[in-house]
């Protein structure tokens, strides 16, 4: 190793633990630590295992809507889609057909349900967030109509062993496994491959991107249709953590969903976001719920410190961008007024 290769270590794990997802990370440890010895039980493992099992289907959702937030879309439909998903597996389940169909089947819904929206954004070039806010009520309605107030209950044993079993004896749940087998792919898709190149160019500047030959509205789409398919994975697993399809399933998931995705650095203006950031604000948020679990906090009170918190990050995010701007305008001047620009020559009129 040459002696400036090993001069510039110091400077990039300098830089890595200065950046928002360092100070992230460092912040997750450090209340993990904080929360093991000031929360009875919290270092639990029983609770630890059952506070990473109801993040779970929540933590899937996050994965394909960090790929759609750098793009400068959004989807907050992805909770009533894991609903309708539910309700169609247990539609299917209950007509007598079998775990692998009902499956199929409500993949198939969530596959629809994200095509939707990626037709009325990718095509017809609607906003993104007035569209899924009315797919949001257009899913959930469908949940009501389908089955009324009442859930859909005898789940297949298979479902709701993944919903509450655990893997191998130990402590880590299995609802958590799809999570841990998906989020490898999308880390590795989004910053290892020419797709999640086009991702961050279609979010940094999509004119530029299309000029580039990009194809920004198939691009789109597909973010869509996978975010669909994600979030039915999402709505199976809570059919298994509930042991019931109900109508009111992963209702309100979309808050924690998207408060993680800002939280770990990813940009509202898009074109900025790295899924490992993504990754620590879950462990945050999983923390921060079972610390409120653990003191009696209600449902309507978690939701609140969640909404707090995202608030927050939004404002820190703003915070950064604008220190950002200021600073590389500052180090603009400062080359300006260290190299100044050359003096004009001097013109020699012609004489008379």
């Amino acid at each position: 190793m040459s002696t400036t290769t090993t001069a510039r270590w110091p400077q990039r794990l300098q830089s890595r633990l200065l950046s928002w997802e360092g100070l992230l990370g460092a912040f997750a440890i450090a209340m993990i630590i904080i929360a093991a010895i000031t929360t009875p039980g919290f270092a639990d493992g029983y609770n630890l295992g059952s506070s990473v099992a109801r993040m779970a289907a929540k933590a899937l959702m996050v994965l394909p809507l960090v790929f759609l937030i750098i793009a400068r879309e959004i989807d907050i439909s992805v909770a009533s889609t894991a609903g309708l998903a539910g309700i169609a597996f247990g539609l299917t389940v209950q007509s007598g057909g079998s775990t692998m169909a009902a499956g199929a089947v409500a993949l198939a819904v969530g596959l629809a349900c994200g095509a939707l929206n990626g037709f009325f954004v990718a095509v017809l070039r609607l906003p993104s967030l007035v569209v899924t806010l009315g797919t949001l009520a257009l899913f959930r309605g469908l949940c009501y109509v389908l089955v009324g107030g009442t859930p859909i209950s005898n789940m297949p044993p298979e479902i709701i062993s993944l919903g509450n079993d655990s893997v191998l004896g130990t402590y880590i749940p299995a609802a958590i496994v799809p999570f841990l087998l998906l989020a490898p792919v999308f880390y590795i898709v989004l910053h290892k491959t020419p797709f999640g190149r086009r991702v961050f160019a279609i979010g940094g500047n999509p004119d530029t991107a299309s000029y580039s030959g990009v194809r920004k509205s198939r691009i789109i789409f597909q973010l869509f249709v996978t975010s669909g398919l994600v979030a039915a994975l999402a709505g199976i697993i809570h059919v298994g953590i509930t042991s019931s399809a109900a109508p009111d399933g992963a209702i309100g998931y979309e808050l924690d969903v998207v408060t993680v995705v800002f939280l770990g650095g990813v940009s509202f203006l898009g074109g900025k976001g790295k899924m490992n950031g993504v990754l620590w604000a879950l462990v945050v948020v999983i923390a921060i719920r079972s610390m409120l679990q653990l003191q009696n906090f209600g449902a309507y009170g978690q939701a609140a410190v969640v909404g707090l918190v995202l608030i927050v990050s939004l404002l820190m995010a703003n915070i950064a961008n604008r220190t950002s701007a200021l600073l590389a305008s500052r180090r603009t001047r400062a080359q300006q007024l260290g190299n100044p620009a050359p003096e004009p020559a001097a013109t020699v009129l012609p004489t008379q």
